[in-house]
């Protein structure tokens, strides 16, 4: 399991003042064999954000479906982080990838206008988050919970810009990463032209 950076562990976050929504991301039917028969119950992953840079994720397990939900949104709720969200067109500010178990996720900023491109479960988590603009690929597993939790850590490991322009003494406008856009790379130099070779004189 990844560990996050140094600067990626976050102080209490008060949630009485955000106005938090929930969405199940995935049900699972869990059934357990015991000596008298069979147990049914129920497991389900649920996120929860504000939809302005607060997320977070848990999971609930119960005999009904809707109590599984009601567990999972109270653990998730435990669980929020806040994500660093560019003013201008509310995408991330660098590139990330974001790793949990065999679950690889990786998420790059995206010009306005571009909107989510993400799957199921790694749009539930953007979204809730109040992203709006970004580009996104999962690899690896496809598990919903290593998904999710991969797309998690990647919005821990993000870095506000302003706090890495102070540290290194720069403006905002140089460190940030354009937008769905490769920097160009210089043509290379050209090899000098070799002389031509001299024919020999007939003496």
């Amino acid at each position: 399991m990844s560990q996050h950076p140094p600067e990626s562990r976050l102080d209490k976050i008060d949630i009485g003042g955000l106005e938090l929504k929930d969405q199940v991301v995935a049900i699972n039917r869990v059934t357990k064999v015991v000596k008298g028969g069979k147990n049914l119950s129920f497991s389900a992953l649920v996120v929860v954000g504000d939809g302005g840079g607060h997320v977070g994720y848990g999971m609930g397990k119960a005999r009904e479906v809707s109590s599984a939900i009601k567990k999972g949104v109270e653990a998730a709720k435990k669980n929020i982080v806040r994500v660093p969200i560019t003013e201008k067109g509310s995408t991330i500010p660098h590139t990330v990838t974001g790793r949990f178990g065999s679950g690889t996720v990786l998420l790059k900023p995206a010009s306005e206008g571009t909107g989510v491109i993400a799957g199921g479960a790694v749009r539930a988590v953007i979204t809730a988050a109040g992203i709006q603009n970004i580009l996104t690929k999962s690899l690896g597993s496809t598990t919903a919970h290593n998904v999710v939790k991969a797309t998690v850590d990647a919005l821990l490991r993000l870095k506000q810009p302003e706090r890495v322009a102070r540290l290194r003494g720069k403006d905002v406008s140089e460190i940030i990463e354009p937008a769905g856009k490769r920097p160009a790379r210089p043509a290379p130099a050209a090899a000098p032209a070799e002389p031509a070779p001299v024919p020999p004189t007939e003496g």
